[in-house]
């Protein structure tokens, strides 16, 4: 042995070279299953529904993905948008045809139109009651049976008077659309996700609106308009079976898993019981989701109603070469729907307070509608269709967040007669609009004006929104009518600034 590799007492010595290598290899932490052990499960505590450290009992259970039945329940409420607006979009792109058929002008037109929006405002009433007391389930299914029995009474229609009275009974069906979507939204999506689910399904209404264009002229000019009327109403009863077939209430439905359950759960509030709507006039948060439906939705009923007869009045555009512009018009409104939840939603996910991230998302759409002031005076078809289809688009991303606002600020409970409390809010503003757009046509033929205000209605809706609901506090509705109305609603803390 070389001499020196013994120290005293003849115990070996170890190089230093030899001491680092051991520290190391001590140091190093053995791997699970590295000596062929059995490993049932990692040794790491995931994360819950919730985001919190989940439970040692929950570990396996938290390992895969949550789940997709409520993305299922979404898309049939985006099925039943769809179909809402196809039949609701029919008579907008017969409208030049049926007056000259029929012989009505324009103000009987507006008459027609007014008619809708009427039984549109009485029936969200019901509508949001209805919701609350029947459940979705059935609430659903009958206001789509409702409506599609009154669309396709539209086709045997002779006179502006007839038209009048099957639109009337097609706005009381269609009205409980909303108060049924945004209930079974808040039923079955955690806060988080709600506006982002809002946006699907309130992108049906676009795709309607693509879908009837695309069909609607094809079967007028090959099989007559009143089929056109009878085969688009049809359509719903064939939703109505899917629907009673496959929803169920997420706390008994037989394929909901019970991860996904508890992600659907993970920040609902205690369950309520229904909310008549009387009271809830007595609240600052009512009035604001009321007042920014009044003065927004009008809008959209006139792009419905109008944008085809302005289309042929100022372009010439026949039943035959209207569907493309109308097409894009509504292919883009449709991307601005989920672009209008997903804005909110990602704000929220990056930790803005829901008050920033909805206003925030909501005064982007806002001043996105503006350049529509200058569509009267549009050089060309192709300029037009895209300022109308910006407009369209901001629109439906407003819209996604306005109708999650309900959700924000009132407990379950509450949410179908608050919705119902600002359709009819909406419809009502939608009846006196399409009345005096009749009346100015009748006197005018101008649109200037129409588009002007369509500019400037979501800036001052926004504002009056802010006034009302600052923070956009939670309404208590333990306490009396009168504190909850004199008592500004919000904000608790921090001022009222977007925070």
């Amino acid at each position: 042995m070389r001499r020196g590799a013994r120290g005293r007492g003849g115990v070996p010595r170890v190089g230093r070279r030899q001491l680092r290598h051991r520290s190391r290899t001590r140091r190093r932490r053995r791997l699970p299953g590295e000596r062929g052990e059995l490993v049932t499960a990692l040794p790491v505590r995931p994360l819950d529904p919730a985001g919190t450290v989940a439970a040692p009992g929950a570990r396996l259970g938290a390992i895969g993905r949550v789940g997709n039945v409520r993305w299922t329940i979404c898309g049939l409420l985006f099925a039943a948008s769809t179909i809402n607006y196809i039949d609701r979009q029919v008579l907008g792109i017969l409208a030049p045809d049926l007056q000259r058929l029929i012989g009505w002008n324009e103000l009987q037109y507006g008459y027609i139109v007014s008619a809708f929006q009427a039984a549109y405002a009485i029936g969200f009433m019901f509508a949001g009651r209805l919701m609350d007391r029947l459940g979705t389930r059935r609430g659903y299914a009958i206001a789509v049976g409702l409506w599609s029995f009154a669309a396709m009474s539209a086709g045997l229609a002779t006179s502006a008077l007839t038209f009048a009275v099957a639109r009337f009974a097609l706005g009381l069906g269609e009205s409980g659309n909303f108060p049924a979507a945004i209930k079974t939204t808040a039923e079955w999506f955690p806060k988080r996700e709600r506006a982002f689910a809002t946006g699907i399904f309130n992108s049906g209404t676009n795709i309607g609106a693509v879908i009837a264009p695309l069909t609607v002229p094809w079967i007028a000019l090959t099989l007559g308009w009143r089929w056109a009327f009878v085969l688009t109403g049809a359509i719903g009863f064939i939703w109505v079976a899917v629907w009673l077939k496959t929803y169920a209430p997420a706390a008994r439905h037989p394929k909901l898993s019970e991860r996904e359950r508890q992600h659907i759960l993970s920040d609902r509030e205690p369950p309520e019981s229904p909310v008549t709507w009387r009271p809830l006039f007595g609240y600052r948060q009512t009035w604001a989701v009321m007042v920014g439906k009044f003065m927004t939705d009008p809008i959209w009923w006139f792009y419905l109603f109008w944008l085809p007869k302005f289309l042929h009045d100022n372009y010439g555009l026949t039943l035959a070469t209207v569907g493309l512009p109308l097409v894009t018009i509504y292919v883009l409104s449709d991307v601005g729907s989920i672009f209008g939840g997903w804005l909110s939603s990602r704000l929220i996910t990056s930790g803005w307070s829901v008050n920033a991230a909805r206003k925030t998302a909501m005064l982007t759409c806002a001043l996105l509608v503006t350049p529509i002031a200058l569509v009267s005076r549009a050089r060309s078809l192709r300029e037009a269709v895209a300022l109308i289809g910006l407009a369209a688009a901001a629109h439906q991303g407003w819209s996604a967040n306005m109708f999650t606002l309900a959700s924000d600020m009132f407990p379950r409970g509450a949410i179908g007669s608050v919705v119902g409390i600002a359709g009819m809010s909406g419809a009502i503003g939608g009846m006196l609009i399409a009345t005096a757009i009749g009346l100015l046509l009748q006197l005018t033929g101008s649109y200037f004006s129409v588009f002007l205000m369509a500019a400037s209605s979501y800036l001052f809706a926004l504002l009056f929104i802010h006034l009302l609901a600052p923070a956009l506090a939670q309404a208590d509705l333990a306490k009396p009518v009168a504190a909850g109305f004199n008592r500004p609603a919000g904000p608790p803390e921090g001022g009222g600034h977007f925070q």
